[in-house]
């Protein structure tokens, strides 16, 4: 069973990874055009620095993902690198519990705030489209976040990803 959950967390590291170069490309494009059409042309992209901003905005939760997953968020491990190891393991593991925890009161709380009639009602200045599409970047990425939390709570206490498995 755990096979099963492990492949889909690497299919869904993929994904994000995936997402995260194609934002990386759209942004760069969205930016060039925009620098050539305001300096040569005079005629600058009036939607391209909202969009870029939300798109910014969207690399940057789907990074964190990503970061969750591929076992690369920065953190100060000192106290568990001087433990014992089989304290250390009982520590990780409370560690990871405390944060699943509390990515899912975050993935509550998203959720409720993006379902509100007054969040779907909000509208793009620039190019009015409804602003909850880009707010549910962020509630998808907490849920991304908290499955990738699960697996590595669920899952052997050496257990990490790399980027040779993607």
């Amino acid at each position: 069973m755990f096979k099963i959950i492990r492949k889909l967390d690497e299919l869904l590291g993929k994904v994000e990874y995936g997402l995260l170069i194609v934002l990386t490309v759209l942004l760069t494009l969205i930016l060039a055009t925009q620098v050539v059409l305001r300096y040569f042309f005079s005629s600058p992209l009036f939607w391209a620095e909202e969009v870029s901003v939300q798109i910014l905005i969207s690399a940057t939760f789907i990074g964190v993902s990503y970061l969750l997953f591929s076992n690369k968020l920065v953190r100060v491990d000192f106290i568990l690198e001087n433990l014992k190891a089989s304290s250390r393991i009982w520590l990780e593991k409370l560690l990871q519990l405390v944060s699943l925890l509390t990515l899912l009161v975050l993935c509550y709380y998203a959720t409720d705030w993006i379902l509100r009639p007054e969040i779907k009602a909000d509208v793009s200045p620039t190019t009015q489209l409804p602003r909850w599409y880009n707010y549910a970047v962020l509630v998808v990425s907490f849920y991304c976040m908290a499955w990738h939390q699960f697996v590595k709570l669920i899952g052997p206490a050496s257990s990490v990803h790399s980027e040779a498995a993607l």
